[in-house]
């Protein structure tokens, strides 16, 4: 799959794509004779992954340092999972904070609601 391709099919564009190679988000893309990016199912993978990640709000530092730990290998693997908890215990404190907000809105919502009752129906005297 060409670099064209993959940007579509994970609504992202092309230079997106350059970045995150360049940037150590994903590993070094295959390229073929002619130095074409060729995306294999392994990078469209990590693609996935990162663009899940990076949509949830997580760090380029951590990806990429998660992205360079998994190149070494498995001896890496205590050091990947603490970059992940740290990321998912960030994520559980960003969760409860749009869930205060969302209650909060619903209690102003609601207020809005019984506010535009009271005054349509004033308005109907």
């Amino acid at each position: 799959m060409n670099i064209s391709e993959a940007a579509k099919k994970y609504k992202l564009t092309p230079a997106t794509l350059r970045y995150y190679e360049k940037e150590g988000l994903i590993p070094p893309v295959t390229r073929n004779s002619s130095g074409v990016r060729e995306y294999q199912e392994e990078e469209l993978n990590w693609i996935e992954f990162i663009k899940c990640m990076r949509d949830s709000g997580l760090s380029i530092e951590s990806l990429a340092k998660y992205t360079a730990l998994y190149q070494i290998g498995e001896e890496t693997l205590l050091e990947r999972k603490e970059i992940l908890v740290e990321e998912y215990q960030k994520l559980l404190e960003k969760q409860q904070l749009m869930n205060k907000t969302i209650e909060r809105l619903e209690t102003k919502l609601a207020i809005y609601d019984v506010e535009i009752k009271e005054t349509e129906q004033s308005l109907s005297l």
